[in-house]
């Protein structure tokens, strides 16, 4: 259905790297350079004054006392990475990371639009690996892993006390075995548990199709170093259709590089309007303007808590400059600027430092607020149901989550338990049958681990039906609707 070039597997990971889509900065952007080399504009006084004489003095004797009196024989290495990793930590910015040489190779690989893990994007936050956004089509996203998430432990392995890459370390794991990953979610008072089978994962960033009454639909699921070119490759076959409105759909893209969105948000917005503004620690502000021109159909921007950075630059850009109309949930809250320096350690190692805040075309700082929709639109419960603990069988009478989130799942494929609030009723019994005999299964009105696993399968195949996104249906009122109105050209 979607055309689209052949993405390179690379070997399985188990997570992807340290939150490393969320924003980057490539190119000439006015900050130093990956080289060290200074590039001109606001951004060149990024470097700042060197550490003294006394700091680094201060280090090196820590690290030698350790050497010379810890009981025990000790890795220099581990304990110069766990001072570099100390260092990062201290800024509380879960979005500045060190990484290890094999890290950063893959942070790299992942820039350039081709990667490998589970497909989750994470970051450090108070301590806790949080997830950013799960990339489409990955297992992680099949296995029922949300944004916002916390991820708790692996395989029984605690993330308590380490930082992200070693939490990323414990994950990994060659493609076809499991990862059990324990999860704290927001509004559910037990941990989640999810088995999630490792596989690689090809990423096609760039999906489009044309709808019935001319409208285009592009869905974007990370800006990548290749995404621009497909993106343009999409529109303009869109356009030579006669495409009469155009649905751009961001959820769950955690981002990306900046001047890949900035040259893809152009192709949209007229010429000399602001896509974005960057901000550097001296209060400098530097503008881009759109070398573009306006286009004359409307477009609806569909956006969700997992749309962050890039995306967020995408929204605000097209909402404020292109009068684009924005529909679906309030986006992550993402609002800064990373850059990567992987020449200056000299090992093949990198630090992704904070250098900069973005803000909307109109001067507005998203970060930790996000950008709300014009029309505010939820999924269905179900869509974010807690996965069914699979040990125990739930019976009649019986009252816990693990009932709760069947009862969920059952009333979202139509066979109407009469409640959700986790108490296994008479009618409860009736659904359950009713569902057990469609999928030929033993009739006996108990939720045991078969029983549990074809609801889940059954409802993930419901949510991934076209027909049953909410979000996206409303999208399409919207453009009929723009595209009837004298006023949809702009």
């Amino acid at each position: 259905m979607y055309k689209g070039r052949t993405v390179a597997l690379f070997v399985v990971v188990a997570v992807l790297v340290s939150s490393a889509l969320t924003m980057t900065l490539t190119g000439n952007w006015g900050f130093v350079s990956n080289s060290g080399s200074p590039v001109s504009g606001i951004f060149a006084s990024v470097g700042g004054q060197s550490a003294s004489k006394e700091d680094m003095s201060k280090i090196e004797t820590a690290l030698n006392l350790v050497k010379k009196n810890y009981v025990q024989d000790v890795d220099q290495n581990k304990l110069v990475d766990g001072a570099i990793n100390g260092i990062m930590s201290a800024l509380d910015d879960p979005f500045s990371s060190y990484m290890g040489k094999a890290t950063a190779q893959e942070f790299t690989s992942q820039i350039q639009g081709s990667f490998s893990g589970i497909g989750a994007e994470v970051s450090m936050e108070n301590g806790n690996v949080v997830v950013v956004s799960p990339i489409k089509g990955s297992p992680a996203e099949k296995a029922g892993i949300h944004a916002k998430d916390i991820l708790l432990s692996v395989n029984g392995e605690s993330f308590e006390g380490l930082s992200l890459n070693e939490a990323v370390s414990k994950i990994r794991g060659p493609k076809g075995s499991e990862a059990k990953v324990k999860v704290k979610r927001a509004g559910t008072a037990a941990p989640l548990e999810f088995v999630i089978k490792r596989d690689d994962i090809a990423v096609e960033t760039v999906h489009a199709h044309m709808e019935k009454d001319n409208i285009g639909y592009i869905e974007i699921t990370e800006f990548s170093m290749n995404t621009g070119k497909r993106f343009e490759s999409e529109l303009n076959s869109l356009e030579s259709k006669g495409m009469k409105g155009l649905v751009i759909d961001v959820r769950n893209n955690p981002g990306g590089v900046l001047s890949v969105v900035i040259d893809m948000a152009q192709r949209l917005i007229g010429k000399d309007k602001v896509i974005v503004q960057v901000e550097n620690k001296q209060k400098q502000r530097e503008q881009t303007l759109s070398k573009g021109t306006a286009k004359t159909y409307p477009i609806v921007v569909l956006t969700n808590k997992g749309s962050a950075s890039a995306s967020e630059i995408m929204a605000g850009a097209l909402k404020e400059s292109a009068n684009a109309k924005l529909v679906g949930d309030t986006t992550y809250g993402k609002g800064t600027v990373q850059t990567s320096f992987d020449k200056e350690l000299g090992d093949g190692s990198l630090l992704k430092i904070t250098i900069a805040k973005w803000l909307t075309p109109n001067g507005e700082w998203i970060h930790k607020k996000g950008i709300k929709p014009d029309i505010a639109v939820s999924q269905p419960a179900y869509f974010s149901v807690a996965p069914i603990n699979k040990e125990k069988t739930l019976k009649f009478d019986m009252n816990n989550e693990d009932i709760k989130s069947a009862q969920v799942m059952l009333d979202g494929l139509g066979y109407a338990p009469g409640r959700k609030d986790g108490y296994f009723d008479a009618k409860t019994v009736t659904a359950v049958k009713s569902f057990q005999k469609d999928n030929k299964l033993t009739a006996n009105g108990e939720i045991d681990a078969k029983t549990a696993d074809a609801l889940e399968k059954s409802l993930i195949a419901h949510i991934r039906d076209p027909k049953n996104d909410v979000q996206l249906g409303r999208a399409f009122t919207e453009i009929r609707k723009e595209i009837a109105s004298p006023s949809s050209n702009k």
